[in-house]
């Protein structure tokens, strides 16, 4: 059975007869550009780049007050850090431009910004001190684990909310729980449900920093807990059995022997004659690549580039490459882990590259790499891995490894697949 997480289909044209009547519902409840207005309060983000270096030397400063352990500071709830956020898509439609595509659907990519920055503020809510008039934790996204989709279908001209709590912490790292809902037919519809890692790390993002413990309330809240736990140790052990760092499993082995046996000459049996087969491309021939130039607008309230503009971007640039590949427009079926191995600097070079390293029948997987290159040292820095499972309305053609290297980029999109479809 397919496990539908960020599963997305073509909208009907119209959907004012679901959304009528949303406006008055919001009162005073924070929207997503209050949502990052609180973030630049909490760290004393200035707003104008021309003051971004004395805001982060004044940021500096703060380091005194770091917990020196976990033991130190005091435990928090899980209500403490509940927060409930509109994205009023249907009563503002100015709003709505800026989410919509060409073809009447939700930019998944602009969902994935906002989710980043609630994720945050979150983990900031966690660790409040109304003492302090200045955070001095600097809190980013380590890892976006997983996002499960409840509906099919997500209207651009239908209201939004989004709500969240920290569900688990470890001695540096938090564990924010978000579901997103729709106003449709007169009460909110769940859409989908988050899972983000953050970590805390000290004013000028260099060491780690303690976050408050977690006091769990009732039953339902130790079960969060566990599951958080549990999360942790699926992570490690995904981790531990990477193809980065172990040799692939004897299954994984006879798989990679018979594409290559597959594509033999025989005419000439050499190791080095190599021949498509019908119906099917060559890995190297299905990338797609991009650049973007990293500008202050795109800066996050640590002045760095802020980590959902590049999952917008990475996911823009693999549906892209995936609609290229099945020659027409693909759905999403599942985005896996989005780990963020190094922040981005404001000014930085950043190359995504997009390739299509898996195929089953309707499915594309899709793995985006980014990395920032220095042209003074002509240096590349991997950033971001992405991965994401797409669909077409008909069976694609296969994609076949040639070199070592692209056979282990094929088994491990043979996993996410498998992850997705055969959970």
């Amino acid at each position: 059975m397919l496990s539908a997480r960020f599963l997305l289909l073509r909208l009907p044209l119209t959907s004012r007869s679901l959304c009528s009547g949303v406006a008055a519902k919001h009162g005073k409840t924070p929207t997503m550009a209050d949502v990052r207005d609180k973030l630049r309060e909490i760290v004393g983000a200035s707003t104008n780049w021309s003051d971004h270096q004395q805001a982060m030397a004044e940021r500096a400063s703060l380091s005194s007050m770091l917990a020196k352990s976990q033991s130190n500071l005091p435990g928090k709830t899980m209500k403490d850090s509940r927060q409930e956020v509109h994205l009023p898509l249907g009563s503002e439609p100015q709003l709505r431009e800026k989410y919509l595509t060409f073809h009447n659907t939700v930019r998944f990519g602009r969902i994935l910004e906002d989710l980043d920055s609630l994720a945050v503020l979150i983990s900031y809510s966690h660790t409040y001190n109304p003492a302090l008039k200045r955070s001095p934790l600097s809190i980013v996204t380590a890892l976006v684990d997983k996002i499960d989709m409840r509906q099919h279908i997500i209207y651009p001209d239908c209201d939004i909310k989004f709500t969240g709590h920290v569900s688990w912490v470890g001695k540096t790292s938090i564990e924010a729980k978000m579901h997103m809902s729709q106003f449709m037919n007169g009460a909110y519809a769940p859409i989908l449900d988050a899972t983000f890692v953050m970590v805390a790390r000290d004013p000028q993002n260099k060491r780690a920093a303690f976050v408050n413990p977690l006091i769990p309330e009732g039953p339902e809240e130790e079960k969060l807990l566990q599951e958080g736990e549990a999360n942790k140790v699926r992570r490690v052990e995904l981790s531990t059995a990477s193809l980065l760092k172990v040799a692939p499993t004897d299954e994984e082995r006879k798989i990679v022997h018979s594409l290559f046996l597959n594509t033999l000459d025989t005419n000439t049996v050499s190791f080095r004659s190599r021949l498509l087969p019908p119906n099917s491309v060559w890995m190297e021939d299905a990338k797609l690549k991009g650049l973007e130039i990293c500008h202050p607008q795109e800066r996050n309230i640590f002045n760095r580039i802020f980590g959902g503009f590049l999952m917008r971007k990475a996911y823009e640039l693999g549906w892209a490459n995936a609609c290229s590949y099945a020659g027409r427009r693909p759905t999403l079926v599942a985005v896996d882990d989005i780990l963020f191995q190094k922040p981005v600097e404001i000014g930085s070079l950043l190359l995504l590259s997009s390739q299509v390293c898996y195929t089953q029948d309707q499915y594309i997987q899709v793995r985006v790499h980014s990395e920032v290159f220095d042209p003074l040292t002509r240096q590349h820095s991997t950033t971001n891995i992405f991965h994401y499972t797409f669909a077409s309305d008909a069976d694609v053609p296969n994609i076949v490894p040639k070199t070592y290297g692209e056979s282990m980029l094929y088994l491990d999109g043979k996993r996410h697949l498998n992850q997705t479809v055969h959970p």
